[in-house]
Protein backbone atom coordinates (compact mmCIF):
# COMPACT_ATOMS: atom_id res chain seq x y z
CA UNK A 1 0.00 0.00 0.00
CA UNK A 2 3.26 2.68 0.84
CA UNK A 3 4.75 1.81 -2.33
CA UNK A 4 1.94 3.00 -4.73
CA UNK A 5 0.62 5.90 -2.46
CA UNK A 6 4.39 7.06 -2.12
CA UNK A 7 4.64 7.18 -6.40
CA UNK A 8 1.11 8.69 -6.97
CA UNK A 9 1.80 12.50 -6.28
CA UNK A 10 4.40 12.28 -8.32
CA UNK A 11 2.45 10.95 -11.33
CA UNK A 12 -0.10 13.20 -10.41
CA UNK A 13 2.10 16.18 -10.35
CA UNK A 14 3.19 15.39 -13.86
CA UNK A 15 0.03 15.13 -15.41
CA UNK A 16 -1.43 18.29 -14.36
CA UNK A 17 2.09 20.31 -14.64
CA UNK A 18 2.19 19.34 -18.44
CA UNK A 19 -1.42 19.57 -19.23
CA UNK A 20 -1.99 22.80 -17.59
CA UNK A 21 1.64 24.33 -19.07
CA UNK A 22 0.19 22.72 -22.63
CA UNK A 23 -3.42 23.84 -22.20
CA UNK A 24 -1.58 27.63 -22.04
CA UNK A 25 0.70 26.95 -24.86
CA UNK A 26 -1.97 25.94 -27.26
CA UNK A 27 -4.29 29.02 -26.58
CA UNK A 28 -1.94 30.73 -27.33
CA UNK A 29 -0.89 29.51 -30.55
CA UNK A 30 -4.77 29.65 -31.24
CA UNK A 31 -4.80 33.34 -29.97
CA UNK A 32 -7.62 32.40 -27.33
CA UNK A 33 -7.91 34.65 -24.16
CA UNK A 34 -6.78 31.93 -21.05
CA UNK A 35 -10.34 33.09 -19.49
CA UNK A 36 -12.12 31.93 -22.30
CA UNK A 37 -13.35 28.42 -22.47
CA UNK A 38 -10.55 26.23 -24.43
CA UNK A 39 -11.71 24.08 -27.45
CA UNK A 40 -12.31 20.43 -26.91
CA UNK A 41 -9.53 19.92 -29.16
CA UNK A 42 -6.73 21.58 -27.46
CA UNK A 43 -8.13 19.89 -24.18
CA UNK A 44 -7.67 16.55 -25.73
CA UNK A 45 -4.59 17.37 -27.32
CA UNK A 46 -2.67 18.55 -23.66
CA UNK A 47 -4.42 15.81 -21.65
CA UNK A 48 -2.62 13.53 -24.72
CA UNK A 49 0.52 15.24 -24.12
CA UNK A 50 0.44 14.56 -20.20
CA UNK A 51 -0.30 11.05 -20.61
CA UNK A 52 3.06 10.81 -22.92
CA UNK A 53 4.87 13.04 -20.29
CA UNK A 54 4.10 10.44 -17.73
CA UNK A 55 5.26 7.54 -19.89
CA UNK A 56 8.38 9.43 -20.79
CA UNK A 57 9.13 10.00 -16.91
CA UNK A 58 8.68 6.13 -16.16
CA UNK A 59 11.30 5.53 -19.66
CA UNK A 60 14.02 7.80 -18.82
CA UNK A 61 13.51 6.76 -15.24
CA UNK A 62 13.88 3.00 -15.98
CA UNK A 63 17.04 4.05 -18.05
CA UNK A 64 19.24 5.95 -15.96
CA UNK A 65 18.33 3.78 -13.05
CA UNK A 66 20.15 0.47 -15.36
CA UNK A 67 22.60 3.25 -16.62
CA UNK A 68 23.62 3.43 -13.43
CA UNK A 69 23.57 -0.34 -11.87
CA UNK A 70 25.01 -1.47 -14.95
CA UNK A 71 27.73 1.20 -16.00
CA UNK A 72 28.84 2.27 -12.92
CA UNK A 73 27.73 -0.62 -10.86
CA UNK A 74 26.68 2.21 -8.00
CA UNK A 75 25.31 0.75 -5.25
CA UNK A 76 21.61 2.58 -4.15
CA UNK A 77 20.05 3.08 -0.97
CA UNK A 78 16.74 1.58 -0.67
CA UNK A 79 15.21 5.36 -0.76
CA UNK A 80 16.61 5.92 -3.79
CA UNK A 81 15.82 2.30 -5.50
CA UNK A 82 12.40 2.87 -4.21
CA UNK A 83 12.45 6.21 -6.40
CA UNK A 84 14.37 5.52 -9.59
CA UNK A 85 12.29 2.24 -10.08
CA UNK A 86 9.85 1.54 -12.81
CA UNK A 87 7.17 2.20 -10.25
CA UNK A 88 3.72 0.46 -12.49
CA UNK A 89 5.43 -2.80 -12.74
CA UNK A 90 6.49 -2.81 -9.42
CA UNK A 91 3.02 -2.17 -7.71
CA UNK A 92 1.25 -4.34 -10.44
CA UNK A 93 3.83 -7.30 -9.30
CA UNK A 94 3.24 -6.55 -5.44
CA UNK A 95 -0.34 -5.81 -5.75
CA UNK A 96 -0.53 -9.65 -7.35
CA UNK A 97 1.53 -11.47 -5.56
CA UNK A 98 -0.80 -14.69 -4.42
CA UNK A 99 2.52 -17.26 -3.03
CA UNK A 100 3.06 -17.49 0.81
CA UNK A 101 5.41 -15.64 3.20
CA UNK A 102 8.13 -18.67 2.42
CA UNK A 103 7.29 -19.20 -1.61
CA UNK A 104 9.40 -18.76 -4.40
CA UNK A 105 9.41 -15.40 -5.78
CA UNK A 106 7.39 -13.85 -3.15
CA UNK A 107 8.68 -9.75 -2.90
CA UNK A 108 9.31 -8.54 0.63
CA UNK A 109 8.99 -5.37 -0.71
CA UNK A 110 9.61 -2.80 -3.98
CA UNK A 111 13.52 -2.82 -3.60
CA UNK A 112 13.60 -6.64 -3.42
CA UNK A 113 11.06 -6.63 -6.33
CA UNK A 114 13.52 -5.09 -8.32
CA UNK A 115 16.39 -6.78 -7.57
CA UNK A 116 14.37 -9.94 -8.68
CA UNK A 117 13.50 -8.75 -11.68
CA UNK A 118 16.36 -7.79 -12.94
CA UNK A 119 17.96 -11.22 -11.75
CA UNK A 120 15.55 -13.40 -13.31
CA UNK A 121 14.07 -11.51 -16.62
CA UNK A 122 17.41 -9.17 -17.28
CA UNK A 123 17.30 -5.02 -17.98
CA UNK A 124 14.50 -5.97 -20.62
CA UNK A 125 12.01 -7.05 -17.51
CA UNK A 126 11.74 -3.78 -15.80
CA UNK A 127 10.17 -2.12 -19.70
CA UNK A 128 7.70 -4.90 -19.71
CA UNK A 129 3.85 -3.66 -20.01
CA UNK A 130 5.35 0.00 -21.27
CA UNK A 131 3.86 -0.53 -24.37
CA UNK A 132 0.16 -1.19 -23.39
CA UNK A 133 0.67 1.38 -20.65
CA UNK A 134 1.44 3.99 -23.84
CA UNK A 135 -1.93 2.78 -25.13
CA UNK A 136 -3.49 3.24 -22.13
CA UNK A 137 -2.47 6.21 -20.80
CA UNK A 138 -2.12 8.60 -23.86
CA UNK A 139 -5.25 8.75 -25.13
CA UNK A 140 -7.03 7.99 -21.88
CA UNK A 141 -5.27 11.09 -20.33
CA UNK A 142 -6.95 12.87 -23.40
CA UNK A 143 -10.22 12.19 -22.60
CA UNK A 144 -9.89 12.48 -18.36
CA UNK A 145 -9.54 16.40 -18.86
CA UNK A 146 -11.84 16.80 -21.95
CA UNK A 147 -15.28 15.78 -19.77
CA UNK A 148 -13.75 17.97 -16.79
CA UNK A 149 -13.69 20.85 -18.61
CA UNK A 150 -17.15 20.85 -20.55
CA UNK A 151 -19.09 20.02 -17.03
CA UNK A 152 -17.05 23.01 -16.03
CA UNK A 153 -17.84 24.87 -18.43
CA UNK A 154 -21.62 24.07 -18.46
CA UNK A 155 -21.61 24.61 -14.72
CA UNK A 156 -20.38 27.79 -14.35
CA UNK A 157 -21.94 30.82 -15.11
CA UNK A 158 -19.86 33.12 -17.82
CA UNK A 159 -18.06 35.42 -15.68
CA UNK A 160 -17.74 33.24 -12.72
CA UNK A 161 -15.10 31.09 -10.71
CA UNK A 162 -16.60 26.79 -10.89
CA UNK A 163 -17.76 26.47 -7.83
CA UNK A 164 -16.13 23.38 -5.67
CA UNK A 165 -19.07 21.60 -5.74
CA UNK A 166 -18.96 21.80 -9.42
CA UNK A 167 -14.87 20.73 -9.67
CA UNK A 168 -15.57 17.91 -7.62
CA UNK A 169 -18.92 16.68 -9.59
CA UNK A 170 -16.87 17.09 -13.30
CA UNK A 171 -13.60 15.67 -11.55
CA UNK A 172 -15.36 12.27 -10.70
CA UNK A 173 -17.21 11.72 -13.60
CA UNK A 174 -13.94 12.76 -15.82
CA UNK A 175 -12.30 9.54 -13.38
CA UNK A 176 -15.48 7.39 -14.17
CA UNK A 177 -15.47 8.09 -17.87
CA UNK A 178 -11.29 7.48 -18.23
CA UNK A 179 -11.75 4.26 -16.32
CA UNK A 180 -14.15 3.07 -18.30
CA UNK A 181 -12.18 3.52 -21.72
CA UNK A 182 -8.85 2.38 -19.90
CA UNK A 183 -9.95 -0.84 -18.27
CA UNK A 184 -9.36 -3.25 -21.50
CA UNK A 185 -5.79 -1.65 -22.05
CA UNK A 186 -5.52 -1.99 -17.94
CA UNK A 187 -5.81 -5.56 -18.01
CA UNK A 188 -3.79 -5.78 -20.69
CA UNK A 189 -0.83 -3.90 -19.22
CA UNK A 190 -1.31 -6.01 -16.13
CA UNK A 191 -0.93 -9.27 -17.25
CA UNK A 192 1.94 -8.70 -19.54
CA UNK A 193 3.70 -7.11 -16.25
CA UNK A 194 2.68 -10.45 -14.51
CA UNK A 195 4.16 -12.48 -17.72
CA UNK A 196 7.51 -12.36 -17.00
CA UNK A 197 6.90 -14.51 -13.52
CA UNK A 198 6.89 -18.32 -14.47
CA UNK A 199 7.58 -17.99 -18.04
CA UNK A 200 6.30 -16.29 -21.02
CA UNK A 201 2.76 -16.07 -22.22
CA UNK A 202 2.23 -13.64 -24.12
CA UNK A 203 4.22 -12.16 -27.22
CA UNK A 204 3.12 -8.48 -27.18
CA UNK A 205 -0.14 -6.77 -26.89
CA UNK A 206 -2.25 -7.41 -30.19
CA UNK A 207 -0.90 -11.58 -28.62
CA UNK A 208 -2.41 -10.38 -25.32
CA UNK A 209 -5.39 -9.67 -26.32
CA UNK A 210 -6.19 -12.27 -29.02
CA UNK A 211 -5.52 -15.23 -26.66
CA UNK A 212 -7.59 -13.61 -23.27
CA UNK A 213 -10.25 -12.98 -25.17
CA UNK A 214 -9.96 -16.11 -27.14
CA UNK A 215 -9.80 -18.59 -23.74
CA UNK A 216 -12.16 -16.21 -21.61
CA UNK A 217 -14.39 -13.80 -23.98
CA UNK A 218 -14.61 -10.26 -24.41
CA UNK A 219 -15.80 -9.71 -21.15
CA UNK A 220 -12.48 -10.05 -19.78
CA UNK A 221 -11.14 -7.23 -20.74
CA UNK A 222 -13.53 -5.14 -18.73
CA UNK A 223 -12.79 -7.20 -15.78
CA UNK A 224 -12.30 -4.89 -12.93
CA UNK A 225 -14.25 -1.96 -14.03
CA UNK A 226 -17.09 -1.72 -11.93
CA UNK A 227 -14.79 -1.64 -8.81
CA UNK A 228 -12.65 1.04 -10.93
CA UNK A 229 -15.35 3.66 -11.62
CA UNK A 230 -16.51 3.15 -7.86
CA UNK A 231 -13.22 4.29 -6.76
CA UNK A 232 -12.87 6.77 -9.35
CA UNK A 233 -15.28 8.64 -8.69
CA UNK A 234 -14.29 9.91 -5.04
CA UNK A 235 -10.57 10.10 -6.37
CA UNK A 236 -10.59 12.34 -9.01
CA UNK A 237 -13.40 14.59 -6.60
CA UNK A 238 -10.55 15.16 -4.47
CA UNK A 239 -7.90 15.09 -6.72
CA UNK A 240 -9.67 17.77 -9.37
CA UNK A 241 -10.60 20.05 -6.28
CA UNK A 242 -7.08 19.55 -4.88
CA UNK A 243 -5.87 20.83 -7.71
CA UNK A 244 -8.10 23.70 -8.23
CA UNK A 245 -7.93 25.13 -4.86
CA UNK A 246 -3.91 25.02 -4.92
CA UNK A 247 -3.57 26.42 -7.99
CA UNK A 248 -6.04 29.52 -6.88
CA UNK A 249 -4.52 30.33 -3.61
CA UNK A 250 -0.81 29.92 -5.54
CA UNK A 251 -2.39 32.36 -8.02
CA UNK A 252 -4.18 34.80 -6.27
CA UNK A 253 -0.76 35.18 -3.90
CA UNK A 254 0.67 36.34 -6.65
Amino acid sequence: MAFPVLTIAISNSVAFGTYSNALDYLMQSQRSDRGSAPSSLAVYLAGCLAGAAIILDMFVTCMFYLYVIHVHTISLSPSQVVVMAPVDLVKVRLQNQTEGCRGEGRYRGPVHCVASILRQEGPRGLFRGMGALALRDVPCYGLYFLPYEVICTALTKPGQETGPLAVAFAGGTAGVVTWGCATPMDVVKARLQMDGQGGRQYRGVLHCVVASVRAEGVAVLFRGLLLNSLRAFPVNAITFLSYESLLRAMTSAH
